[in-house]
């Protein structure tokens, strides 16, 4: 596991998340992602119970920018690594869209951009607003304040203070992969 002065996470609160995709476009418009394609999405979960006491949830599906990322131990050109920040991202440059790093997810976080012919992802909008400061877009556009975004590592952000007081889980951790993306499940049934 990679030691870093910045730990990013996302927290994704379930029991907030209202099913309206506004997630999902924002993302697709801030990183240019190609017509029916996405980086991110929010499908229904599950429906639990009969009318009239019926409940369901959304589960935000993207890249869990794994700390031990089966797709940078996979990749041949080393397109699919690490930051400085330990993000992991994809140099479309280097990438020869030879989909191992897709097989290796265990997420399904990754597709074949069919503009650049690379693979592609969610990068916690790095690039563009991350890296100066500002939230991804995701994270600054959800209307019911399902989503969370910070600094593990810095005792003061609002996710480490959400984290140290809430139960998190994350996806698939008998991987091993070390997600840090962290899903509350409070007050939703499963």
């Amino acid at each position: 596991m990679i030691l870093l002065a910045k730990k990013y996470t996302m927290v994704v609160n379930l029991a907030k998340c209202i099913g309206c995709q506004a997630c999902t476009v924002a993302c697709k418009f801030q990183n240019n992602v190609p017509e029916g394609q996405f980086r991110t999405k929010t499908p229904t979960e599950g429906i639990k119970g009969t009318y009239p006491n019926v409940s369901t949830y959304f589960i935000k599906e993207a890249c869990q920018m794994c700390q031990e990322a089966p797709c940078v131990s996979v990749c041949p050109t080393k397109a699919s690594h690490y930051n400085e920040d330990g993000v992991v991202l994809i140099d479309i440059n280097k990438c020869v869209g030879c989909k191992y790093c897709m097989t290796a997810c265990p997420y399904d976080a990754r597709f074949l951009n069919k503009e650049t012919g690379a693979a592609d992802k969610c990068t916690f909008c790095y690039e563009a607003r991350v890296s100066k400061g500002e939230k991804p877009a995701c994270v600054s556009t959800c209307l019911g304040g399902a989503l969370m975004f910070g600094d593990l590592n810095d005792p003061s952000s609002d996710v480490s203070k959400f984290l140290a007081t809430h139960k998190s889980e994350v996806r698939k951790p008998e991987f091993g992969t070390h997600p840090s993306v962290n899903y509350i499940y409070e007050g939703v049934v499963k």
